[in-house]
């Protein structure tokens, strides 16, 4: 049974991942908590894995960051909210006079922003403590 739950684990951190990307692209899909379910999923069943996604040169400092507390870039926050809105504004001009779900990719957007703002802005040049 230890070698199928390590094995349903690495899927499901694999799984997860992908998940993540995607939502690098996609306005409704979030990108961090999928992230860190596979950091989470990776850590108890693959420490190649673990090691990759912690390492990786696009989202592997950003992920350690988040996961240690230490919150994101004031880069990072400015670069999310901006690809966040000009999705959000591209999806709901396809949606033409469809009133609910623009305000529903309105509400989303708005509390996405306010998460990233209220989150800590994080200055790699301070000493952590």
């Amino acid at each position: 049974m230890k070698g199928l739950t390590r094995y349903l684990l690495i899927a499901g951190g694999a799984i997860c991942v992908g998940l993540g990307a995607l939502g690098m692209f996609l306005p409704l899909l979030p990108t961090t908590p999928f992230l860190l379910l596979g950091v989470f999923f990776f850590g108890r069943s693959s420490d190649r894995c673990h090691q990759l996604l912690l390492t990786n040169r696009w989202c592997g400092e950003y992920i350690k960051n988040y996961h240690e507390g230490r919150g994101m870039l004031l880069r990072q926050k400015v670069i999310a909210i901006a690809v966040l809105w000009i999705s959000i504004g591209n999806a709901a001009w396809f949606l033409g006079t469809h009133l609910w779900p623009k305000l529903l990719l309105l509400a989303v957007a708005l509390g996405v922003t306010v998460y990233l703002l209220r989150l800590k802005t994080y200055k790699p040049d301070e000493q952590t403590s």
